[in-house]
């Protein structure tokens, strides 16, 4: 019933939602190297992050389980294996769950669907809460509670 009432002027374009779908792939781009990174980091041989060069290059390697691919030449031993896809599944997971719980949040906050002009929780309980009752009590009822009076 509200949306009925009110008229957006702005219309709804492509740039926002563009946007938010390039950072998201982003992030898991980035999860990838960061799941490799994590299994050489638990398998003893320290976080390697891939050269500027090779952070698109290498993920074909390292989602075949490659820990060495995009590496500098000599920063793991030859002989280091990690459980590359397993650590990278639990990054994308844990970043595609973090995803999903900003947009659900942030489509309630910001999507068409939100609700325009509601008080918080707080607000209302300071206007119409049980604290604010029993504060003016005295003018809901004054036959019961009367106004204190100063000493004199």
């Amino acid at each position: 019933m509200q949306q009925q009432r009110r008229h957006n002027p702005y219309p709804l374009t492509w740039e926002i939602p563009l946007g938010v779908l390039l950072g998201a792939v982003l992030v898991l781009f980035y999860g990838l190297h960061a799941g490799r990174g994590l299994a050489t980091w638990l398998a003893g041989y320290g976080w390697h992050w891939p050269t500027p060069t090779a952070l698109v290059s290498s993920i074909p390697g390292v989602v075949a389980g490659d820990p060495h691919a995009g590496l500098a030449d000599g920063a793991l031993p030859a002989g280091a294996t990690a459980p590359v896809l397993v650590c990278i599944i639990v990054a994308e997971l844990v970043l595609l769950a973090g995803i999903t719980i900003l947009t659900v949040w942030g489509w309630a906050r910001w999507g068409p669907g939100r609700i325009l002009g509601m008080a918080t929780p707080t607000q209302v309980e300071n206007v119409l809460g049980v604290s604010r009752l029993r504060k003016v009590r005295h003018v809901i009822r004054p036959d019961l509670y009367p106004k204190k009076r100063a000493l004199r």
